[in-house]
């Protein structure tokens, strides 16, 4: 095991359980299915996800961007920039190279039916933040093997990048309940879960929003930012108004999905 892959897996498991801890104690809302089932569905295709881009490629993003920089590949690679700002600048491009994709899986009906089992989920909490169709991780690895190549990134910054990836995906995933105040500092920097949450409300209108995983700007600056759902966040119904059965959410089910669940109102393409 390499020392990125045990400095990302070790970001994982404490952010992990850190914030699984403020959901027990500090709930943002209260859950209205089993968590029980929903953390076995999506712990399971955590599981599965690594396995699936273990199989088809032989490289990760932290190798080809060493590669990039021994053969001087990418932009950044060009010019005889600051180290420390070219690692700034490696991080937020491939930050909104999440966004613009992002945006993407819910414009392109085939990227839109691997992209709905994340929104299927009925709650919302920090597992939300890992359920991804295997599919849709290893369309996004390609993307992001392309990307860190194209730019030249370097190593630093997509271990930076990747770790808080992970780290964000949960947090701005999970049920915990933040002071006001505090989130609307908070989402000058990051995305906070009340400004995530939005992004998983059943109203297409705001299911298109807020695409930001780390940083808040992409969504401020390209007009695709909504500081609150109409309904509040007690009351605003999470999920896909096509799959309201929990029964019908299992893990089987949830992995042939794209395959054989209705795709619904693809919220930029219908609206």
């Amino acid at each position: 095991m390499g020392t990125d892959t045990i400095i990302r897996l070790s970001a994982f498991l404490c952010v992990f359980a850190i914030l699984s801890t403020a959901e027990f104690f500090t709930p943002r809302r209260r859950l209205t299915t089993s968590r029980s089932r929903r953390w076995f569905a999506n712990l399971t295709i955590v599981a599965l996800n690594p396995l699936s881009v273990a199989l088809v490629y032989p490289v990760l993003p932290i190798e080809v961007a060493l590669l990039a920089s021994e053969q001087g590949w990418g932009l950044l690679n060009q010019w005889a920039l600051p180290y420390g700002l070219e690692v700034l600048m490696g991080v937020a491009a491939l930050d909104f190279a999440v966004y613009a994709q992002h945006v993407l899986h819910h414009a392109i009906p085939m990227l839109w039916r691997l992209h709905l089992i994340h929104h299927a989920d009925l709650d919302f909490d920090l597992t939300t933040g890992l359920r991804f169709h295997p599919i849709e991780i290893i369309v996004s690895m390609a993307v992001k093997l392309s990307i860190v190549v194209a730019l030249g990134a370097p190593p630093l910054a997509v271990l930076i990048f990747e770790v808080a990836l992970n780290a964000t995906s949960m947090f701005n995933h999970s049920n915990i309940r933040i002071p006001g105040k505090v989130d609307w500092v908070l989402r000058l920097i990051v995305v906070t879960p009340d400004m995530h949450r939005v992004h998983h409300s059943v109203i297409i209108r705001e299911t298109n929003s807020n695409y930001g995983f780390n940083l808040p700007w992409w969504d401020r600056l390209l007009g695709t930012y909504k500081a609150q759902p109409a309904k509040g966040h007690t009351d605003m119904v999470i999920g896909l108004s096509q799959f309201r059965d929990p029964k019908r959410l299992t893990l089987p089910r949830l992995l042939i999905l794209p395959f054989v669940g209705d795709p619904g109102r693809v919220p930029i393409n219908r609206h």
